[in-house]
């Protein structure tokens, strides 16, 4: 059985070999453990084609994933889109 460390860790390794570099400031959201699974929710910047310069104002866009693992062979499920209210 996979600790929480290394189900993170496999989490962020599928979804970097995934995208590669098409996203940045990929950070570690929530994670939850349900029965024999791991929930990890990734979240990352969503790359703005219209100005690059917004990249670094302080309302930039995140998207979130989450990755489901099987906590007995570390092996990724599933990848869904997670939805996140936008609050002001």
């Amino acid at each position: 059985m996979i600790n929480v460390k290394e189900a993170v860790k496999k989490a962020a390794e599928y979804f970097t070999d995934l995208y590669q570099s098409q996203f940045t400031n990929v950070l570690v959201e929530e994670i939850e453990q349900t029965g024999r699974y791991w929930f990890v929710t990734l979240g990352y910047d969503l790359p703005n084609v219209f100005n690059a310069l917004t990249q670094f104002a302080a309302n930039r866009q995140r998207g979130f994933k989450v990755l489901k693992i099987d906590a007995d062979t570390g092996e990724v499920i599933s990848m869904k889109i997670r939805e996140v209210e936008h609050v002001e």
